[in-house]
């Protein structure tokens, strides 16, 4: 049985630590900022920007779990707490990031007026989300495949969450008075060793896919495995949304 860490890892970790880079770069930090990670997880936005000269990374994340992962994995402070109550002074950011989060927040325009709250005049907010309509092989494979099989599972389908189309989060962000609104998109590959490399991370029981096939019987499982097996290509693409602005 693998922790909440570990299966997050396994399934979205490692798209996470490749995506990562990218949007740093995208972000603008730049050697010396402070960085704040919203719903750091287990570190990968994090790491990534330590990874500039002299930036001081501080993470807020809900699970408990992950913020022990990544205070034993990344260079940075790491607390446990809530996107829409952020525990920081006014202010006190250069640059407040989050990535593959926001879709997830219950309340995202919150969570968004938190992150501008913290951060100082002229800094940088910015999100990314994965695009779980078309830009996101993985997990379309998956749903295609699971909802062949069992139309019920439409629902379940990431497709539907919000700000994962594009235009979404930009808009969102001119919503709130951001200024210099830029959204791009960011696109990655992932090379599957096998089959199982691509299969086994769904049954961690992560995020709505990993629950779905948690949910199934056994011979439902080796159904909608078999299903995969003869569908899945083993390089995959993955496209997210990136958006960013500047504090007045």
């Amino acid at each position: 049985m693998f922790s909440e860490s570990d299966g997050y890892e396994r399934f979205m970790g490692r798209w996470s630590r490749r995506l990562a880079p990218l949007f740093v770069t995208f972000a603008g930090v730049t050697e010396g900022d402070r960085v704040l990670d919203v719903g750091s997880g287990t570190g990968a936005l994090s790491a990534a920007a330590a990874a500039v000269d002299s930036v001081q990374v501080t993470g807020i994340e809900p699970s408990a779990a992950f913020v022990r992962y990544a205070r034993e994995h990344v260079d940075g402070r790491f607390e446990v707490g809530d996107a829409l109550a952020l525990p920081f002074s006014d202010r006190a950011f250069d640059r407040t990031l989050s990535m593959l989060v926001l879709n997830f927040v219950p309340d995202p325009a919150t969570a968004l007026q938190q992150m501008m709250r913290v951060t100082r005049p002229a800094g940088v907010v910015a999100a990314a989300v994965w695009d779980y309509g078309d830009g996101m092989q993985m997990l379309r494979t998956f749903w295609t495949a699971a909802v062949g099989l069992d139309p019920d599972a439409a629902a379940r389908d990431e497709r539907h969450m919000p700000l994962c189309t594009r235009g979404s989060l930009a808009q969102l962000w001119r919503t709130h008075g951001l200024h210099e609104v830029d959204e791009q998109p960011l696109t990655i590959d992932m090379a599957f060793t096998s089959f199982d490399d691509y299969w086994q991370p769904f049954l961690c029981g992560q995020g709505p896919a990993g629950l779905y096939t948690s949910s199934l019987t056994e011979s439902a499982r080796k159904v909608l495995e078999s299903k995969l097996r003869a569908d899945v290509n083993l390089t995959m693409r993955a496209r997210a949304w990136a958006v960013r602005g500047v504090i007045t």
